[in-house]
C-alpha cells in the first residue's frame, strides 16, 4: 500500500528547484523544473526506503510555522 510524504519544495539561488521529504531526515533532491523534480523526488524516498529497510523510521508530519527575529 503506497504512503504518503510531506514533501517541502523550495526555489534555491541557482534557480534549481529544491525537494524535501520531511518525514525522512536527509532526503532530498534538486531539478531545474517542477516534473523532474517531482519524478526525481518519488526515486529518492525510494532509495532511501530501500538503503533503510531494516531501521524503523516514523516521523509524522505536524504543520509549518513562519516565525519573524
Amino acid at each position: 500500500m503506497p504512503k504518503k510524504y510531506t514533501v517541502i519544495i523550495e526555489k534555491g539561488e541557482d534557480d534549481y528547484l529544491i525537494s524535501d521529504v520531511v518525514e525522512l531526515p536527509g532526503c532530498h533532491t534538486q531539478a531545474k523544473t517542477i516534473d523532474e523534480l517531482l519524478k526525481r523526488t518519488k526515486e529518492a524516498i525510494s532509495l532511501y526506503l530501500k538503503s533503510t529497510k531494516d531501521k524503523d523510521i516514523y516521523s509524522e508530519f505536524i504543520g509549518v510555522q513562519q516565525i519573524e527575529v
